[in-house]
């Protein structure tokens, strides 16, 4: 899934192309998006040149050309078939392992659930929200609500027993409270997924890995999209 920024960056960049053939400039596309510095054009360009959506040209300045637009995907990508083992829950420390289940022992109750794209368990990555497939878990698994999928990269958050590879199943929500394990937003351009902490009229979003820093931020820079209700893991 892109984030609201992606979006509008994506929009602008291809309307721009329409009218006159000349990509905008950062400064242009930074006034365009209402950002402060640069840098977040960066970021942001980054992360569409790494979901497929734009391509710099080698050896020209200012030389983007758009490959596709949110409506126009294509096909999703085929993935090997797995069977997923299913991890409780996120908040203990180490979350225990179910026995892998047959697919087809659930194939007539499974609910799908939409893989959104990647989310970084580790230094924040601009959020994705393009669907590229989906993954089927029985209802018992998930609870009420509805829910999306994410495949995670990073190590962050290797002793709440969440590692790189692993895709953890989320339950959308707007709110969450200490101790969960979340998806957060932070300003509109990265997502990333750690344990919650709320501190006074701060928002903590904790590693569960020494190697990382615990980033304390204001609640108007942090976006809860949901949280953890269980992990898949490849083996």
């Amino acid at each position: 899934m892109l984030t609201r920024k992606q979006h509008e960056l994506l929009r602008f960049i291809q309307e721009r192309l329409r009218e006159s053939g000349v990509p905008p400039s950062f400064d242009e596309m930074k006034d365009a998006l209402d950002l402060r510095s640069k840098s977040g054009i960066h970021r942001l360009i980054m992360a569409l040149e790494e979901r497929g959506f734009i391509r710099r040209l080698p050896n020209r300045a200012r030389a983007l050309e758009v490959i596709k637009m949110p409506d126009g995907l294509g096909a999703p990508q085929v993935r090997p078939r797995f069977s997923p083992a299913i991890v409780q829950g996120g908040l203990g420390s180490q979350p225990s392992m179910a026995k892998p289940r047959p697919a087809e022992d659930d194939s007539r109750h499974s609910i799908a659930i939409p893989v959104m794209g990647r989310i970084a368990a580790g230094t924040p990555i601009s959020a994705i929200q393009s669907r590229s497939h989906t993954v089927s878990l029985p209802p018992d698994m998930l609870g009420s609500g509805e829910h999306y999928a994410l495949e995670v990269r990073g190590d962050s958050m290797v002793e709440a027993g969440i590692l790189d590879g692993d895709t953890v199943v989320i339950r959308r929500q707007d709110t969450a409270n200490t101790g969960d394990i979340v998806v957060a937003l932070i300003d509109d351009e990265e997502a990333t997924l750690k344990r919650l902490r709320k501190r006074g009229s701060s928002i903590a979003l904790e590693a569960a890995n020494p190697a990382y820093e615990t980033r304390v931020l204001g609640p108007d820079r942090v976006k809860i999209q949901g949280r953890l209700v269980n992990l898949m893991r490849r083996y």
